[in-house]
């Protein structure tokens, strides 16, 4: 909770913001979220036509999760610190920018630039999503969130489907062409909107930095968050691969992946009004259990039908970690570091699957295996040690 206090002006301006303050945040989370659900569908065609190992794939995909690592920082305290709306601005533009010159590499290194800058500016602009829209609809702010985490579930869910079924002949290039439009378009809406935006009122105290270093059980927490998104990005690297490899279609591996994040909306929407002092760490601790037993099950893809359940489960694993691990989170962030926790919680998760992808990506199922297991079986150690004693706290 911050402690300051708004000015009462600025408090109705916003109060009648038009919905373009609301649409314009949502379009550049639409666009961010397709990045992260179809370039998994995305990497066996771009491994095919650059000709790339495993292991030059993996920094496809990595090298924009080190920038959005890099970029959620600055834009977590550029955004408290200059004009938010700006700062968001700049984000969607090198996120489009960098789209684009992904979309026209015709080199490897062209690749890896483009990745790198789509990933800062996602970086930058993603932790100002939530920020924007409560300061949008500051009457109605639930209202806002609940639209927007809708909206991101459901585009993550049918993006895969859609381009595996209808666009995957028009080459792999044209997603990130669209991404770039849909990016685009966010900024026109925002430009188009009235009323100045402001930086953040409250002040920070001198030693909020220490009292976060010593929030014990906030850094287990990144640590649970560390390790299961590091297993569920795995997942969501290797499977389309696997798939290739035994001759599925681009359909199929699109339905899979667009099963992950179908299990992973719907059942978030279950767990809303249970994830409360006595099932948050309940919940939390499930997620790794499911999350391992669906990355098993996915060695048989061969099978469809217990590929489809493995996504499921995997889905079903992000359900009890993704939320639940964030409202921890901000009940264990210092006062007045909200903020900046949850930049650090986008930023171990986005660490988690650098590291978990770079580290697993060349070994054989027989090797992998374990290592995820004994990640998901620190996640679950953790969940129980972070959310100790959430049932009594006030």
């Amino acid at each position: 909770m911050t402690s300051h206090t708004p000015d009462i002006n600025k408090a109705e301006q916003v109060a009648t913001s038009p919905r373009s303050a609301i649409i314009g945040p949502i379009a550049a989370n639409i666009a961010f979220v397709m990045e992260l659900t179809l370039v998994p569908l995305l990497l066996p065609a771009i491994q095919g036509q650059f000709g790339l190992s495993i292991g030059e794939l993996a920094w496809v995909f990595n090298s924009y999760g080190i920038a959005v690592a890099v970029g959620v920082l600055v834009g977590g305290w550029c955004g408290d610190v200059f004009n938010t709306r700006k700062v968001f601005a700049y984000g969607v533009a090198f996120f489009a920018a960098g789209s684009l010159l992904v979309a026209s590499a015709d080199s490897f290194a062209m690749l890896i630039a483009g990745r790198a800058l789509q990933g800062l500016g996602g970086g930058i602009f993603s932790p100002l999503v939530p920020l924007l829209l409560t300061r949008a609809s500051p009457l109605r702010p639930g209202r806002a969130l609940i639209f927007w985490g809708s909206i991101a579930g459901y585009v993550a869910a049918l993006a895969p489907l859609f381009y595996g079924s209808f666009l995957v002949d028009y080459g792999w290039s044209n997603a990130f062409v669209f991404i770039a439009i849909i990016a685009s378009i966010s900024l026109v809406i925002l430009s188009g909107t009235p009323g100045a935006d402001t930086s953040a009122s409250y002040f920070r105290a001198k030693n909020s930095y220490k009292e976060l270093l010593k929030a014990h059980r906030l850094w287990v927490t990144f640590l649970y968050v560390f390790c299961t998104y590091g297993c569920i990005t795995y997942y969501l690297f290797r499977l389309p691969v696997w798939l290739s490899s035994s001759d599925v279609g681009a359909a199929s591996v699109g339905f899979a992946l667009s099963v992950v994040w179908l299990t992973f909306s719907g059942l978030s929407t279950l767990l809303r009004n249970m994830v409360d002092r006595h099932h948050l760490r309940t919940i939390m601790a499930a997620a790794p259990f499911l999350i391992a037993a669906g990355f098993l099950l996915s060695y048989f893809s061969e099978n469809l039908l217990l590929v489809i359940v493995s996504s499921v489960l995997v889905g079903s694993g992000l359900a009890c970690s993704n939320a639940p691990s964030t409202q921890l989170i901000l009940r264990l962030a210092p006062k007045g570091m909200s903020a900046v926790s949850t930049s650090l919680d986008i930023t171990f998760a986005r660490l988690g699957g650098i590291i978990t992808v770079a580290a697993v990506a060349d070994m054989n199922f027989a090797y992998a295996a374990p290592v995820i297991c004994v990640s998901c079986f620190i996640a679950a150690f953790c969940a129980m040690a972070a959310g100790k004693g959430l049932a009594t706290s006030t």
